[in-house]
């Protein structure tokens, strides 16, 4: 069985520029890689200031459905590991064009997996999505049960762990993990996520607007998920090959998470129920990560709605109300960002 990537091995992160990539490519410098990024930089490279000049960075600007500039840069940089986050990223953003869904989701991300076992990559990690599980009624959501996507993007989700299941083998370790929706700040902040918006809202407004409300959802620190991350480049390979893991720190009901993002940022605050048609509703359990891995998550939601409100208060992504905050707004916003792209790719 392969070996776990230590440093100074090198490692290529694709869509490093992106929301969890941000948080995540600084750790593994600090951790003593040598990292990659591959990314279009659609939300721009204000977000890798802290990072871009950093002697064992390199960012190369492009995109994953360019299957030549891929294996390229494969050949060229010869990584030990890929950690694979590129993609259109939630299900809104992934109704937008399903034909760029399609390109991004599932075609570029077979050949990106496929390439990085042509090139001798070592280590595959997945990031999967704990909406595979589509519906469940089961009280707690673990990795033996079934996949049942409902969703465009969920269901490239679970092909994507179908295509790197069929590629691992003795000397490529592959591994997905399925997280829960992320919340916490990040160099390239997401203000479209359940309690990054709710704890928005709650700042800036000073009133939660709550759909539905009794919706069970988990959510993971970012700081937890990039955590795992790099515990997973170490991690013994006969114990994750070929292996999903759910990553969650708390469920709670959306409504439950806003009565905590008020008694954190001011019990003022007005909480508003309106109608919704997402029902989407799972318990997930991570207990296989403690079992296998022994990671626990250490970082209470609790924290997050914290760092978020100093964020906002000390004004430190300037007009929060940019679309480059929210991917939906931005992508509508600029669709000649993505079309453009696209018609290359074509």
């Amino acid at each position: 069985m392969n070996r776990n990537i230590v440093p100074p091995a090198r490692v290529l992160v694709t869509g490093g520029a992106g929301y969890l990539g941000c948080v995540l490519v600084p750790k593994l410098l600090d951790l003593g890689y040598a990292v990659d990024v591959l990314d279009p930089l659609w939300f721009g490279r204000e977000p890798l200031a802290g990072f871009i000049n950093h002697e064992r960075f390199t960012l190369h600007e492009g995109d994953i459905r360019d299957q030549d500039a891929v294996n390229a840069l494969l050949a060229s940089t010869r990584p030990d590991a890929v950690i694979h986050l590129a993609a259109i990223s939630n299900d809104p953003s992934s109704e937008i064009d399903h034909d760029l869904t399609r390109s991004v989701n599932r075609v570029a991300m077979e050949q990106v997996m496929r390439a990085a076992k042509a090139h001798g990559v070592a280590r595959f990690l997945y990031a999967s999505s704990a909406s595979v599980y589509g519906i469940k009624q089961t009280e707690d959501v673990t990795e033996d049960l079934s996949l049942e996507p409902i969703t465009l993007y969920a269901r490239f989700k679970a092909e994507g762990e179908e295509v790197l299941n069929s590629l691992i083998d003795d000397s490529f370790c592959g591994v997905s993990v399925r997280a829960a929706t992320v919340c916490g700040v990040s160099p390239r902040l997401r203000l479209d996520l359940t309690i990054n918006i709710l704890t928005e809202h709650a700042v800036r407004r000073g009133e939660i607007r709550v759909f539905g409300g009794a919706q069970m959802r988990p959510n993971i620190h970012i700081e937890d998920l990039t955590d795992l991350y790099c515990q997973l480049l170490t991690a013994p390979a006969e114990t994750i090959n070929g292996e999903a893991f759910n990553v969650s720190n708390r469920n709670a009901s959306v409504g439950a998470l806003a009565e905590m993002i008020r008694g954190v940022i001011d019990p003022s605050v007005n909480i508003r129920v309106v109608p919704t048609d997402d029902l989407r509703s799972y318990h997930l359990s991570a207990e296989k990560l403690t079992r296998e891995l022994g990671f626990r998550p250490t970082r209470p939601l609790e924290q997050a709605v914290r760092e978020l409100k100093a964020a906002l208060d000390d004004d430190r992504f300037g007009d929060i109300s940019r679309s480059v905050f929210r991917n939906v707004v931005h992508m509508n916003a600029h669709p000649e960002m993505w079309r453009k792209d696209q018609a290359d790719k074509a």
